[in-house]
């Protein structure tokens, strides 16, 4: 299965209570921040939750 690195690049103060779990749920909680999960569908609905505040970048 693809994996996909997720970097947190903007604040979530100021954010939805929804958005503000999302980030917890994926792992993130300091800006600049970056994770590596698998590409599951749960994920990628959890990365278009949050696309403005987060960057993403495919690997092996």
């Amino acid at each position: 299965m693809k994996k996909i690195k997720v970097t947190q690049v903007k604040s979530k103060i100021g954010r939805l209570k929804n958005q503000k779990r999302t980030l917890e749920a994926l792992g993130l909680r300091k800006i600049n921040q970056t994770v590596e999960h698998d590409a599951s569908p749960a994920i990628l609905g959890m990365v278009n939750t949050v696309k403005h505040l987060v960057s993403v970048e495919e690997t092996k």
